[in-house]
């Protein structure tokens, strides 16, 4: 009876006699040849090989053997198949190389076209600056700086030339004349600069570069495989690769680093060193001086270092005392010279020529009031050219600019005078000016003074605006000391107010002297000529001595409607030849500087 689930199997068939004889043959034949070919002599097997099971065994293990060695062997053939291959790419690769550089290149009908292209744009120019066409070619050109002129030609075009900083407000000329200096220095047989010799120009201010020196556009970095890459040979070769910097390329010639006050003072430091050495050193772990594949040059950048001789020009518009003593203790200094009305007159008329347009006879005038830079000077010529331009479109001839034109461009451009005129032949009471000077940019500091019958007698007080700061804060002690010393003033009987007018922050002594005439003049209620400004500190026993910046200030006062400035009797030699309409008098003490300031009738000092 057969169960559900489940199915049925057949036993399996007995062999019968001759039947079961004949299959133990055959196993015994096949286990035989079996073991003739795996064995490796090929020779036949002998009686005792006979036994079936045991033969079978013997028959696993070579197998297994046999194919381990064929498996080895196909890997070590697959693997030298891969380097074979790799090295005839590379080897391809070298002669392809070899062969362009014999050729010229490497040229496709596709990169024909692309160099074509890029033709076509370097040929088109919309936005070309105006200043490109205006700067001056030659140092004849340049108006208003004859002595830095000089003193710049005197220490680059010689056979020893220096490293120089140049100091001077923004829009004078100062990287114009370093770059027409060296074209000079390159016509000279004594200099040692080369007709070739380059002037690399470089914004100190912009210039980036990070601590791991693997990005130093000055100096020279070292790209490798880690970092940033390199040569596709070098990469591979697990080579570091030095990249050379702008102190190399400037080798036999000249590195202008504009606002170089702006640069990093650890970059500083470090191209100090450069200029010490002449060269530029590099330094990676990855450099391995017994590397078989290193190449020459490689080899020698890492060793020797590159070529880095060179003559560093900086220029800023900080004062000197904000630049690192280091680097001023290796350079020269030559001062550039602030521009007056008169030259900004003299560069506009030149731009007008070089442009070819005609110009009013005021424009030069009213575009002197709005700048001292002679670059702003020729961009607002420039813009007033384009509304001129516009004006007469359609008419034949020359442009004319007009006083209409350029106030067009004053109006659009929200201008407001550069520095608005305050002087005048006018006489006040406790107002005095003292002529300052921040960037080598001179200007007026208004000084009034208040004084009133002390509220309670013999103990009058002193008021002062704080924010003008401590130097200013003496200045005014020192005023009322001068004052009871020298002309019997106690100012005990006065509520005394002394003020600033704008607020600005006076870091130098230099108003002393417009403090003690302000103050004189409010407690004597004597009047001030508004038409003199003075500059000088003040002793307490009425000295009044050497200050900065004397040039400067001189171009500020005549620039803000001054006739006449006074200035300490130290710093006479500092005067040169004054802006025109402009009267300096020399004053050692405060009572030489009264009899410029008061009425005649009133010069005399109160007992």
């Amino acid at each position: 009876m057969a169960v559900r689930g489940t199915q049925h199997q057949r036993p399996p068939r007995r062999l019968r006699g001759p039947e079961r004889v004949r299959r133990e043959v055959e196993a015994l034949y096949g286990v035989m040849a079996l073991r003739r070919l795996v064995r490796a002599d090929g020779t036949r097997s002998s009686a005792s090989d006979g036994d079936t099971p045991r033969g079978l065994e013997e028959i696993r293990d070579q197998l297994a053997d046999l194919i381990a060695r064929k498996t080895v062997s196909a890997e070590v053939e697959r693997r030298v198949q891969e380097l074979l291959q790799q090295r005839q790419q590379a080897f391809l690769q070298e002669l392809r190389l070899e062969a362009l550089r014999e050729l010229g290149g490497g040229e496709t009908p596709e990169s024909e076209r692309r160099l074509a292209a890029l033709d076509r744009l370097e040929r088109v120019h919309v936005a070309r600056p105006v200043l490109e066409r205006l700067r001056p070619r030659t140092l004849r050109q340049v108006v208003g700086q004859e002595r830095a002129v000089r003193a710049l030609l005197s220490r680059i075009a010689v056979p020893f030339p220096q490293h120089v900083i140049l100091y001077g407000p923004p829009g004078v000329g100062k990287t114009t004349v370093a770059r027409l200096v060296l074209e000079e220095a390159k016509r000279l047989p004594f200099t040692p600069f080369a007709p070739d010799a380059p002037f690399v120009e470089v914004d100190g201010a912009a210039l980036r570069w990070d601590l791991h020196e693997t990005i130093d556009p000055l100096l020279g970095s070292v790209r490798d495989l880690i970092y940033q890459g390199g040569q596709r040979g070098l990469i591979d070769s697990g080579l570091p690769e030095p990249r050379l910097g702008l102190v190399t390329r400037a080798h036999g010639g000249v590195l202008f680093i504009d606002e170089i006050g702006e640069l990093d003072p650890l970059a500083q430091a470090r191209i100090l060193k450069v200029l010490e050495d002449r060269r530029v050193y590099f330094a990676s772990s990855f450099y391995d001086p017994d590397g078989p594949a290193l190449p020459a040059y490689v080899r020698r950048l890492f060793e020797q270092g590159a070529p880095a001789d060179f003559v560093l020009i900086g220029a800023t518009t900080r004062d000197p005392e904000e630049i690192s003593p280091m680097v001023r203790s290796r350079c020269a200094e030559v001062y550039f010279d602030p521009l007056s009305p008169e030259h900004i007159r003299r560069i506009v008329r030149a731009a007008a020529r070089r442009l070819g347009v005609e110009l009013a006879r005021d424009v030069p005038d009213l575009i002197g009031e709005y700048t001292a830079e002679g670059r702003k000077a020729v961009n607002l010529l420039a813009d007033a050219y384009g509304v001129a331009l516009h004006r007469r479109r359609g008419r034949h001839g020359r442009v004319r600019i007009g006083r209409a034109d350029l106030l067009e461009v004053v109006r659009t451009s929200r201008l407001s005078p550069a520095v608005p005129p305050r002087g005048g032949e006018k006489l006040e009471v406790g107002r005095a000016f003292a002529v300052g000077v921040a960037h080598f940019v001179g200007s007026l500091i208004e000084v009034e003074a208040a004084a009133f019958p002390a509220a309670r007698p013999g103990q009058g007080t002193i008021r002062f605006n704080e924010t003008a700061g401590s130097m200013a804060r003496d200045s005014v002690f020192n005023a009322a000391a001068v004052l009871r010393a020298v002309a019997g003033i106690d100012l005990c009987d006065f509520d005394l107010h002394v003020n600033v007018i704008g607020g600005g922050l006076i870091d130098g002594p230099s108003a002393g002297l417009a403090m003690v005439v302000a103050m004189m003049s409010a407690v004597q209620r004597r009047p001030i000529r508004q038409d003199v400004a003075m500059t000088g500190e003040v002793s307490i026993q009425g000295r009044v001595r050497q200050v900065g910046g004397i040039p400067e200030k001189l171009v500020g006062a005549r620039q803000a409607g001054m006739r006449k400035v006074l200035v300490p009797a130290e710093n006479a030699a500092e005067v040169g030849e004054p802006p025109r309409g402009l009267e300096v008098v020399p004053v050692a003490t405060v009572q030489e500087a009264l009899p410029h300031l008061f009425e005649a009738r009133a010069a005399r000092l109160s007992p």
